[in-house]
């Protein structure tokens, strides 16, 4: 009974620790210089930070960067990009191999996605300044009304397409955007929810609104025409749902409640 359990024991441990295996021209299509650079946005927490002392960058983009190298045998290298729009310029200039952004289907004729890993409904959502009446985006959907945020983002891309009376006013940067709401120059700031509330904090009476424009769909994007890497990180992504690596990533960046694992494609 012993020599059962024992087996038995084995073959688990076997089955948790099969993983995907990239194929040679899967990790030449994935790395091509042999290191895995990864593009890491440390403008949106939910991404990716940057230690103000330290310069080192944390996050869920820079855990699951660091597995997808050690899956596919290679070194990781992390690039720091402060805003969205440098980073998705580099994506077809031979700069980065891979990048973790919120699927939208504006850059897909820049990237591909491999699947989701990261999901929050109703999270994409407008701050409002002190002396506004405003409480939901029917409030600031209004003719003469405008709403900022950062050039090239996703809240900036998606609200374009559903604002049906107000503008948008694009920035260069989370603060620039932030200090247009905040000056008077725009009458609301887009961004994930969770941003929204640590800006609340900087300016009195200032207010989230209560409903949102948006859900959030992040996922590793690669640039285009790269197949054999791209079935590789969409295989990895699928194995790390399952085997508890994203979760993991979501509780060590300390975003536990805030977003959640995506469900498993075809799920």
């Amino acid at each position: 009974m012993k020599f059962l359990i024992a087996i038995a024991a084995v073959l688990v441990a076997g089955c948790a620790t099969r993983s995907v295996v990239p194929t040679t021209d899967a990790a030449t299509e994935l790395a091509p210089t042999g290191t895995l650079r990864v593009a890491v946005l440390t403008s949106n927490p939910i991404i990716a930070s940057k230690d103000a002392g330290s310069g080192a960058l944390s996050g869920t983009a820079v855990s699951l960067g660091r597995d997808l190298a050690f899956r596919a045998g290679i070194p990781a290298r992390m690039i720091d990009y402060p805003a969205i729009p440098l980073l998705m310029a580099h994506a077809n200039a031979g700069v980065w191999d891979v990048a973790v952004v919120a699927i939208d289907p504006a850059r897909r004729n820049l990237v591909d996605f491999a699947p989701a890993h990261l999901v929050a409904d109703g999270f994409l959502t407008v701050l409002v300044p002190p002396d506004s009446k405003a409480r939901v985006m029917a409030d600031v959907d209004q003719p003469g009304m405008k709403i900022a945020a950062v050039r090239g983002a996703a809240p900036l891309m998606i609200l374009d397409r559903t604002l049906k009376n107000a503008k948008t006013v694009a920035a260069d940067n989370e603060d620039a955007a932030f200090a247009l709401m905040r000056d008077g120059q725009a009458d609301g700031y887009a961004q994930n929810r969770f941003m929204l509330r640590a800006r609340q904090k900087t300016l009195a009476g200032s207010r989230v609104l209560e409903d949102a424009f948006a859900g959030l769909q992040l996922a590793f994007a690669l640039p285009r025409n790269r197949p054999q890497a791209l079935k590789f990180v969409h295989d990895f992504i699928e194995e790390a749902k399952e085997n508890g690596l994203i979760e993991a990533a979501i509780r060590d960046a300390g975003m536990t409640g805030e977003v959640s694992v995506a469900p498993l494609v075809g799920h």
